[in-house]
């Protein structure tokens, strides 16, 4: 597919991409009666939502351009990061950093970052919040940050990240930086209620439209993504979970098909071994985070890419219905970690080097997939465990936080 299509945008592929994504989201209605409804979820959530809304209500965007690095290779506007797991090498301190995985040295800079992740927990509340309430002030507020990180010029980032996870000595940036953005996924469902809200200007509106156009474009044409795009273990599925929701959001119906694909011919089949584990992340230094990780990104890609109907070569495009030559649906991995995400003390596998005993939180999903596969007990653990991780390391393999946002029309 040519940079052209993939990028191509039209009202009508935007229209189409939203019906799929509510046709998938929408919670089911049994014959018995729904799992659990629309308003549960929100009642369920509604303490948490307003508590976390006030907090960040009074508070001021905080975008890229407020810190730097001097190590750092770009400009304001650019993205930058370090590798988490890549440490000053004792025998040759002046030298390239070594690999120490899954300890994340603290010296790192990580000021972008925590901006990214701190614009994903304000944006999706506020929005959230409005959701629950119609009070205005809380979407009027959310807005304000999307101007700041997509549109102001004196404070938005630009839309690449060739400067992401670098490792002093060794590269300026890396594929695996792509992770980062992960985390406005969630921004770009609330940027749909923020429109319906009408707390942003249909010029600004198309404006943060044609930044996500960039970036996806940045995503499939730059060595970076598409090194990142191929990946096989949870950063392939998170190239593909932040592709999906990004041509959701701009209305990009090729690359939805292109991220259909992916699912089918790569992610289930080179991840999903025949008992439902991934062993690329069994085999990490995190295993029970990186397995929780993937099931989520998964599920991510089944909500935000399933639609109605076939692809052109005849399979499903109900991503949770596709099957395997074995047999087995993305529902395999969700049963396999089911009985360790309900008891911890079960997981037969290597403990995580770091923050095991903070694992798991309310994974979701446990709710997608309920909902779904119309499964009682997936949803019902999803209810019984904490909502919100507190520790930064896990915080940052947790992209979605409000449900609401997903199971609410926009």
């Amino acid at each position: 597919m040519d940079r052209r299509n993939f990028c191509l945008s039209t009202a009508a592929t935007l229209a189409a991409s939203r019906t799929n994504a509510l046709a998938a989201l929408a919670p089911p209605a049994p014959a018995n009666g729904p799992l659990i409804t629309l308003n549960e979820i929100e009642a369920i959530d509604r303490e948490r939502i307003l508590r976390a809304a006030n907090e960040y209500l009074p508070q001021p965007p905080i975008t890229i351009t407020a810190s730097s690095s001097p190590r750092g290779k770009g400009g304001k506007h650019d993205y930058f990061s370090e590798a988490d797991y890549f440490w000053p090498d004792p025998k040759n301190p002046n030298g390239p950093y070594i690999d120490r995985d899954g300890y994340s040295d603290p010296q790192n800079f990580n000021d972008h970052r925590l901006a990214l992740i701190r614009l994903s927990l304000i944006v999706p509340a506020l929005t959230a919040a409005w959701l629950i309430t119609q009070d205005k002030r809380y979407a009027q507020r959310a807005a304000v940050h999307l101007r700041a990180w997509f549109l102001d010029p004196d404070t938005r980032m630009n839309p690449s990240l060739d400067y992401a996870q670098a490792v002093q000595g060794v590269a300026p940036g890396r594929s695996y930086g792509i992770i980062d953005t992960l985390h406005l996924v969630e921004v770009t469902r609330a940027a749909r209620h923020l429109e319906v809200a009408q707390a942003v200007t249909p010029a600004e509106s198309a404006g943060v439209r044609e930044w996500f156009t960039e970036y996806l474009l940045w995503m499939r044409s730059s060595t970076n993504g598409q090194a990142e795009e191929a990946a096989k273990n949870n950063h392939g599925t998170c190239w593909t979970a932040q592709a999906a929701a990004f041509a959701a959001y701009i209305g990009n119906e090729n690359a939805m098909w292109l991220c259909r694909e992916r699912f089918r011919d790569h992610l289930l089949p080179e991840q999903m071994a025949a008992d439902g584990s991934f062993p690329l992340e069994l085999k990490r230094s995190k295993p029970y985070n990186y397995s929780l990780f993937d099931l989520d990104l998964l599920a991510m890609v089944c909500v935000i890419a399933s639609a109605s109907g076939l692809s052109p070569g005849g399979a499903t495009n109900n991503l949770w219905q596709f099957a395997l030559p074995n047999g087995n649906l993305y529902k395999k991995a969700v049963d396999f970690m089911f009985p360790f995400i309900e008891d911890k003390s079960k997981w037969p596998y290597a403990h995580d080097v770091e923050y095991f005993d903070d694992l798991p939180n309310r994974q979701p999903s446990l709710l997608f997939a309920g909902l779904a596969y119309r499964e009682p007990k997936y949803i019902a653990l999803w209810r019984a465990l904490p909502p919100d991780p507190k520790t930064p390391e896990i915080v940052r393999n947790f992209p979605i936080r409000q449900p609401v946002l997903w199971l609410r029309p926009a």
